[in-house]
């Protein structure tokens, strides 16, 4: 199955949400799937999460990890994740159950969206509330954060001649797990990888539209092509596209 969701009515549909951490409240709402699941046999388990949270100026979002593996786009706003400073547009990777954090926002607030191939146990456990040493199991326990992807300005995006595949992981990738930003010019397309190949991947819409039957979809919209899928073909819309592809591994619970 195609999941897609246009980026423009996840805007328009935030609400507030208490963070289960810190007790603030600040904006969030889903592409697919809960918000949370604290099981790893929930009904539809297999589906896919994807979450956006726009937090308040200067919020800090605690250590923390999750069940599942996880991408995590910053499309706005600036902050720290830890040491290192997060700005849009970047992108972040961690295997199941990797803490991180903390994250704190900037003085004009911080935008993530949690990517993830299946709901499972994604629900947060920090690191200062008791019993979370229990919950941690084997992982590889990547937490990578991509240096800052730039964007192109609309007459170059729309003119652009060539397609271009750029990785943003800096990092060696041993297992199945890819992450590429795809630059198209107007009208142009791309087949993205082989589903079959990974445990299925994302598409998100950084800049221009994507091509969709019967619909455009415009910048911050989203695509999760499920691995039993043949092989997506990216198209380009009137302006040109950028877009992050991530492909998750083989589950490796």
């Amino acid at each position: 199955m195609i999941h897609a969701k246009n980026g423009t009515e996840v805007l328009e549909n935030l609400t507030p949400v208490v963070s289960p951490g810190s007790g603030v409240e600040h904006w969030g709402a889903s592409y697919f799937g809960p918000r949370y699941s604290t099981s790893a046999r929930a009904s539809g388990q297999n589906s896919p999460q994807a979450l956006m949270t726009q937090m308040c100026a200067n919020e800090t979002i605690l250590p923390h990890f999750h069940g599942v593996a996880q991408f995590q786009i910053f499309p706005a706003g600036a902050g720290m994740m830890g040491k290192s400073e997060v700005r849009s547009l970047a992108l972040q990777y961690k295997d199941h159950h990797s803490a991180y954090g903390p994250l704190v926002a900037g003085p004009h607030g911080l935008t993530f969206i949690a990517l993830r191939n299946r709901t499972g146990d994604s629900a947060p456990v920090y690191l200062g509330k008791p019993g979370y040493r229990e919950k941690l199991k084997p992982s590889k326990r990547r937490n990578w954060v991509s240096p800052h992807i730039a964007l192109s300005t609309r007459p170059v995006l729309q003119h652009r001649k060539d397609v271009s595949w750029e990785p943003i992981f800096e990092q060696e990738i041993k297992d199945e797990m890819s992450a590429q930003v795809v630059r198209l010019g107007a009208g142009m397309s791309a087949t993205a990888p082989d589903p079959k190949g990974g445990g299925g991947y994302y598409i998100f819409v950084c800049n221009g539209s994507l091509q969709m039957p019967g619909e455009s979809l415009p910048a911050w919209s989203m695509v999760f092509v499920e691995p039993g899928e043949s092989a997506f073909e990216i198209k380009a819309g009137q302006i040109g596209l950028e877009a992050l592809v991530m492909q998750f591994a083989f589950d490796d619970d």
